[in-house]
């Protein structure tokens, strides 16, 4: 996991060959203004998701994994809290992977707790379990899904 200022993005370019490209499209464009849904930038290997959610709770949020996808989040209007659990300490998944979403959530509580603000970002790898949406009211926020 990664937590750093969308001013600093180009300190963690190094980790993938298109994080440059993703991050480059964000500080380009005012998001804040977008339609609600799907940016694609390199077919499958690159795309946003720009969604206005409502925050939740720490008790409603669930731990998720990616297996195929680097998450990199950011909230664009309000602060948003996530939790964070390392893979291998995630333990309970009812319903396990799910490979068209790329998805497997999971019932154990984070270890660890993030206060992401506008401005800045997360990156959450494959052995990354992280809860997002932890927040109060209304919050628009950006998913970078950057193909491992």
């Amino acid at each position: 996991m990664i937590l750093a200022s969308l001013a600093d993005s180009a300190q963690y370019e190094a980790l993938h060959p298109l994080f440059h490209q993703a991050f480059e499209y964000v500080k380009q464009n005012d998001l804040t203004q977008a339609p609600a849904g799907k940016i694609v930038l390199d077919g499958d290997k690159l795309f946003i998701s720009v969604s206005d959610i409502t925050g939740k709770t720490p008790e409603a949020a669930r731990i998720e994994t990616h297996a195929k996808y680097i998450d990199i989040q950011l909230p664009l209007t309000a602060p948003e809290t996530m939790g964070f659990l390392p893979v291998g300490d995630c333990k309970n998944s009812p319903d396990g992977y799910n490979e068209t979403k790329d998805i497997t959530f999971f019932t154990d509580k984070p270890s660890a707790y993030v206060k992401v603000e506008p401005g800045q970002f997360v990156a959450f790898f494959p052995h990354d379990g992280h809860a997002p949406c932890i927040g109060e009211g209304a919050i628009r926020k950006l998913v970078i899904k950057v193909l491992v």
